[in-house]
């Protein structure tokens, strides 16, 4: 995760050569584009206008939105502020502040743990916060990461920390832990339902989670 603005430059201009996809999801729509400029000394970027009018303008309602793409191998998100349509040689495009974060993941950090059985703690996301909401841990991996699964209208940009996760263990009560933010992606479950998932950092959680981890990915 980095905040350094020349390193973002850099990972955002090879983005921009390549050609990649920027997405951005939003419930039952996906708003897809290109880079145009990376401008850090100007403190802006500029993105392509989507083939969809109302990705478009559910973008520019937004103060802040977190863009994903995926370059060699690695998921990237970045964070960036203030979206304003703005026309450029008669050509209608969107502006945003020059972003403050970027997230980059390789796409299989670890191998993922089979779980057995499978794997979905319930959770109380935020509990210790200020925006509680439900979710699930459907799987974990070596670091102390794990993977949440929660509602699409819901969005978590990479750095956030849930505080004071209720954390539902098999067979004894509710454990807690904070879990701050990797990354996140839209995701389609078994069932054709789209959802969000992000992978979290575990940040001091209590003993019967770490334990519960270590057991979990012995297998």
């Amino acid at each position: 995760m980095s905040r350094n603005p020349a390193e973002i430059a850099r990972v955002l201009d090879k983005a921009k050569a390549n050609g990649v996809p920027v997405t951005l999801h939003f419930p039952g729509l996906t708003f897809e584009s290109r880079l145009l400029l990376v401008d850090p000394k100007n403190g802006r970027i500029v993105l392509a206008r989507s083939a969809r009018a109302a990705a478009d303008e559910a973008v520019l309602s937004r103060p802040r939105c977190a863009f994903h793409c995926d370059m060699a191998g690695w998921h990237i998100e970045f964070v960036a502020a203030a979206p304003r349509a703005v026309t450029y040689k008669g050509r209608k495009l969107i502006e945003c502040r020059f972003p403050e974060i970027l997230a980059s993941n390789p796409r299989r950090q670890h191998e993922r743990a089979a779980a057995r059985p499978p794997l979905a703690l319930r959770v109380e996301a935020d509990a210790g916060g200020i925006m509680p909401f439900e979710a699930r841990i459907v799987d974990l991996a070596p670091g102390g990461i794990g993977f949440l699964i929660y509602a699409e209208n819901i969005t978590l940009e990479p750095g956030t920390v849930l505080r004071g996760c209720r954390i539902q263990l098999p067979g004894g009560p509710a454990a807690r832990a904070d879990l701050e933010v990797r990354y996140s992606a839209s995701v389609t479950l078994p069932n054709g339902r789209r959802a969000m998932r992000s992978g979290c950092r575990f940040v001091g959680p209590e003993p019967r989670v770490v334990e519960f981890v270590r057991r979990y990915l012995k297998g």
